[in-house]
């Protein structure tokens, strides 16, 4: 399988030489086209700082990180933002959907801002909210709709672009139980029949089970991997709580 992403030997300092911290320490790992990786850990173990550098919303102290062989660690200006708006599709805990648009309109922004005609925009927008199942939301403002609906919205807003990498910061957060599990079930789908490669970090056993492998980072440092290969679901969640136990505390409190 073709490597999509590579983290080469990263760290990341925050503050000043009097209180430094550091948040990443060394992480290097590959992605391949088409997987659907789950990143686990403690608070301040330093996986949203991992998300953040490689979406460029932070800069890495050192180390690099390349997208298809390009080394994003020195994008700048309009180099850097052409590469956020064509290459990545970002899905955000609390949506980040504009509430004076409709469904619909939020999702076609994202191709509007790449100049695509409007009728390319229409027949992308029907195929993308069928295989969502948010067709009959569509007209609905995100005042109207429930948080399931409006995480599969902007789900639909992160894909329609064709980016090389989705990144999705604790998708399920917001969501119920049940919403979760659609949402979750719509990653799966996306990532089967689109080949779609997915990055998320969540602090949940469950909603990492639906991922093909998952990355436990600790300290800064990756403490231990997982691969779901032939595993049911529910096998590979017993897996990731057993790790969840040796990395200390319960669920709720450790990760």
């Amino acid at each position: 399988m073709e490597t999509i992403l590579k983290i080469e030997d990263i760290e990341k300092y925050y503050g000043n030489k009097a209180s430094l911290t550091k948040a990443i320490d060394h992480i290097s790992f590959e992605v391949k086209k088409g997987e659907f990786i789950s990143i686990m850990g403690a608070s301040g173990s330093g996986k949203t700082t991992l998300l953040n550098c490689i979406s460029t919303i932070d800069r890495v102290t050192s180390g690099h990180i390349f997208l298809e062989n390009q080394d994003i660690t020195k994008l700048k200006g309009n180099e850097l933002n052409k590469f956020r708006r064509e290459e990545l599709g970002f899905i955000f805990q609390d949506f980040n959907l504009l509430d004076t648009l409709t469904a619909y309109e939020n999702i076609a922004l994202a191709l509007s801002i790449q100049n695509v005609k409007s009728g390319e925009i229409d027949k992308r927008i029907k195929e993308i909210a069928k295989k969502l199942n948010i067709s009959d939301v569509l007209k609905k403002y995100p005042y109207q709709m429930s948080g399931g609906q409006k995480q599969r919205v902007a789900s639909a807003r992160a894909i329609i672009t064709n980016p090389k990498l989705i990144l999705a910061d604790e998708p399920t957060g917001a969501l119920d139980s049940k919403s979760a599990k659609m949402l979750l079930e719509s990653f799966e789908n996306l990532n089967k029949e689109l080949q779609a490669t997915i990055l998320m970090v969540t602090h949940d056993a469950f909603t990492s089970s639906y991922a093909n492998r998952v990355i436990f980072i600790k300290d800064g440092k990756i403490f231990h991997e997982l691969i779901r290969g032939k595993d049911t679901r529910k096998e590979f969640f017993d897996k990731i709580i057993d790790v969840v136990t040796v990395l200390g505390g319960n669920l709720n409190d450790a990760l």
